[in-house]
């Protein structure tokens, strides 16, 4: 077994290996729509159905796990996908294609997982580093998993679902043999003798309008939900507005993702020891918003290429501080169900982004999406300067009761 220090690149091997084996799912959602006799509209439900049980069960998942440990909840949320990835993989039928993902969602709180771990091992001055490489498995497991299952699928529309389950039968047995368990015994202890601390809404509640911690999960979720509109529409930006064919489109998000994950497993760590994060995220922001536009009337393909840049640069930024920052509006012990309280508001975007994106592009033609995410994140850049840049309430031991609520 390593120890907790050495265990951030078995980290990134789990989050990196995880995401591919959920990204080997993700393009393939039309094709088990169509092979199963529904109508192509439920291939928005489907994707629904997971991030809405994800909305359910990430701040569970993320308070138990500062309850009981890491481990065992990486166990649970990895065991989940697990059993869904076979269940999907033998589904002959709709309803069971939908009980796999619900269940995928239900248990799947394994990133909110992670990322209390990285909070664990890390001090202040490393987290930055230590959440951007995270970002950086997340991101890059994206991008692999949908070019390979693509591939996968040639063999057979259950391929990538059995090799997806493969994957992450590995990382149980990873997990199981070699990851050590983060949180001490004493701190565990210490969380099942305080019922303060134990899950219940009323606390999800009272952190989510704390001084401090409330300010930086507003910003989450209006710059989260900006930045899944662009996100979601912009396949059909890049052919209605471009005219760019399903290859070249595919390309273009394997670029921002590549971007990105870049950015928070390199740049990230490295502005983080010579800036103030609050400041830097709200930079991040203003850049990101000012891109978005750029992407919106972008006139050509090599126009947009140059726009992503920054724009890439600023989400990457952007969401590594956020979470960041997050982290420390908390205590330690706290961090894993406040970090699953921003995976919910990041579900229920992903849900909602979409469906608001669809919206606007059919009102009102296919580049305002993207200038409605731009109006978006820049409101939340000017709410990050007038606010989180003045905020002096940001502390470890903020959930103590010494900043008080809004």
């Amino acid at each position: 077994m390593i120890t907790k220090k050495a265990s951030l690149p078995l980290l990134f091997s789990v989050v990196f290996m995880d995401m591919v084996g959920f990204g080997f799912i993700i393009p393939l959602i039309p094709d088990y729509i169509s092979a199963f006799g529904g109508a192509p509209s439920l291939a928005g439900v489907l994707m629904a159905s997971y991030a809405l049980g994800q909305f359910f069960a990430a701040p569970v998942v993320g308070r138990l796990s500062d309850r009981w440990g890491r481990k065992p909840l990486f166990l649970f949320s990895i065991g989940g996908t697990f059993l869904s990835l076979l269940l999907l993989g033998f589904a002959r039928s709709l309803p069971l294609v939908f009980a796999s993902r619900i269940l995928d969602g239900l248990t799947g709180g394994n990133i909110t997982v992670a990322q209390s771990y990285i909070v664990d091992i890390t001090d202040e001055k490393n987290r930055a580093k230590g959440l951007g490489i995270i970002g950086m498995a997340f991101g890059f497991g994206f991008i692999i998993g949908p070019l390979f299952g693509g591939v996968l699928s040639r063999f057979g529309l259950s391929t990538p679902a059995f090799v997806a389950a493969g994957i992450a039968a590995l990382n149980l047995a990873l997990i199981t043999a070699v990851l050590p368990e983060s949180l001490s015994a004493e701190r565990r202890d210490d969380l099942r003798r305080n019922p303060r601390r134990a899950f219940s809404g009323a606390l999800l509640l009272e952190t989510l309008r704390r001084k401090g911690t409330g300010t930086v999960l507003r910003l989450s979720m209006a710059y989260t939900f900006a930045f899944n509109m662009f996100e979601s529409m912009f396949a059909l930006f890049a052919a209605e507005a471009l005219g760019v064919g399903p290859s070249t489109r595919g390309w273009l998000l394997a670029y921002v993702g590549v971007l990105i994950a870049l950015v928070q497993g390199g740049g990230v760590g490295y502005l983080a020891k010579r800036f103030d994060e609050r400041r830097l995220a709200a930079v991040a922001m203003s850049t990101a918003a000012v891109s978005l536009a750029l992407y919106a009337l972008a006139p050509s393909v090599p126009t947009l290429m140059l726009a992503l840049v920054p724009l890439s640069l600023g989400s990457g930024v952007a969401s590594t501080m956020l979470r960041t920052l997050l982290t420390k509006s908390v205590s330690r012990e706290s961090s894993g169900g406040t970090l699953g309280l921003a995976a919910s508001i990041d579900s229920v975007n992903r849900v909602l982004a979409p469906l608001a994106g669809g919206a606007l592009l059919a009102w009102a033609g296919p580049r305002s999406p993207g200038l409605a995410a731009s109006a978006l994140a820049g409101m939340a850049a000017w709410y990050a300067w007038r606010r989180l840049v003045r905020e002096d309430c940001l502390a470890a031991d903020a959930a103590a009761g010494a900043c008080g609520d809004e």
